[in-house]
């Protein structure tokens, strides 16, 4: 059966009373260039145990299983998990059907990679959660909205996602995968974003009061970052400027002006005086 033929998948689905759930964000790959574009990326080798999100009918998975020692597979559409379990026979493969958000990285070994064809509405807090566990990967391969990776992207980073993503890696955009390369095309194009994970962290355990003053940064978009920050920290505008001043920040800066080493000397002197 060919997967890349919206026709067959179309009648796989009939055939085992399923369909393309749109609530779960499955739209399945038909691209065989994007396809590719992909596995070489991600750069696998026989020693790789590569984590997969959503694996859906399994045409990502066949060519992991291709390149990789091992391949985990994670579905949380029940009746997908069972199709994928009985359509691929293969010892190096895992299916778990689980909510990605609930799975127990411990279980992978270090250096895992994750690589996956990502649910448009869960994209953010998936990626978060990998790149905060404590068994982080080594590196991410993903297929996301367009918009999202052009986000994550930004020079310098114009929201507090576009901050964490790049505090805890090296994210870079591969190429763009138009809406046509999937079935049910979804409404907007995608992009391959490759993000190499940091593993070892400037901040080192103190992210939560980092991201507590980037998010108070950002929490009034239209206002200047010492109005922001003074209202979202809670400390008195002169203090804020003080603070501004110390960091060699100017006092009409606005959040989306800062980079991430500046909003690192922010922390530092916030920490210092707060």
């Amino acid at each position: 059966m060919n997967l890349q033929n919206p026709r067959e998948i179309k009648q796989l689905l009939i055939s085992h009373g399923m369909w393309a759930r749109k609530s779960l964000g499955q739209h399945f790959l038909i691209d065989e260039k994007a396809l590719a574009n992909i596995i070489e990326t991600a750069n696998i080798s026989s020693e790789d145990t590569i984590l997969e999100i959503g694996p859906g009918l399994g045409v990502l998975t066949r060519e992991l299983l291709k390149h990789a020692g091992q391949v985990v597979a994670v579905e949380f559409d029940p009746k997908m998990a069972e199709l994928l379990s009985s359509s691929i026979s293969s010892k190096k493969m895992i299916v778990k059907n689980e909510h990605i958000l609930k799975f127990n990285t411990a279980t992978l070994p270090k250096n895992y990679k994750v690589v996956a064809n990502l649910p448009y509405y869960i994209t953010s807090p998936i990626i978060r959660n990998f790149l905060e566990a404590k068994n982080k990967p080594e590196s991410m391969t993903l297929l996301i909205q367009k918009e999202v990776a052009e986000r994550m992207v930004s020079s310098p980073p114009n929201s507090v996602l576009a901050v964490a993503i790049q505090y805890y890696g090296k994210p870079k955009i591969i190429d763009i995968v138009p809406a046509r390369s999937f079935w049910p095309p979804p409404k907007v194009d995608s992009a391959i974003i490759n993000i190499d994970v940091n593993q070892n962290l400037p901040l080192n355990g103190k992210e939560k009061d980092f991201f507590r003053v980037v998010k108070a940064g950002f929490g009034e978009r239209r206002k200047k970052l010492v109005n922001s920050l003074t209202g979202g920290l809670q400390i008195s505008k002169e203090e804020t400027i003080k603070i501004l001043g110390e960091s060699g920040i100017g006092i009409d800066a606005r959040a989306e002006e800062l980079s991430l080493d500046d909003w690192l000397s922010l922390y530092n002197i916030i920490r210092g005086e707060t």
